[in-house]
């Protein structure tokens, strides 16, 4: 049974960081990838960043890769998001997915989520 589970979110002021983790288990996949999205409210659901399990990584997004940095642990089935500078509008649920195959594809792709984490940027 695959399971994504997020965490590392939280209330953090403006230009402030935040490191959030997903923790997935459950599979063993010649090719994957594991992707964060994200949704704020009122707003669909949008992709951030994907890494395949060889470790390429993809912005969807390109005005996110000046400040976040996707990475993998597969020693530890961990990705990472890590999000500096953050700004209000980067105020949203996180969730973290998996899609089996080759490459990152949009939201649609991913068959397995997370239960998200909660990303507040205020004062």
């Amino acid at each position: 049974q695959v399971q994504l589970v997020e965490s590392g979110g939280a209330l953090v002021h403006p230009g402030g960081s935040l490191r959030l983790s997903c923790a997935h288990s459950g599979f063993d996949l010649g090719w994957y990838a594991m992707a964060w999205f994200r949704q704020a409210p009122g707003m669909e659901r949008e992709g951030v960043a994907c890494i395949t399990n060889s470790g390429v990584p993809t912005f969807y997004q390109d005005s996110l890769a000046a400040r976040f940095t996707i990475s993998r642990d597969s020693d530890r089935n961990v990705v990472s998001l890590q999000m500096n500078d953050l700004k209000p509008e980067d105020t949203a649920v996180y969730f973290c997915a998996m899609r089996p195959g080759f490459g990152c594809f949009g939201t649609d792709a991913y068959e397995y989520w997370g239960q998200g984490t909660q990303v507040t940027v205020a004062l």
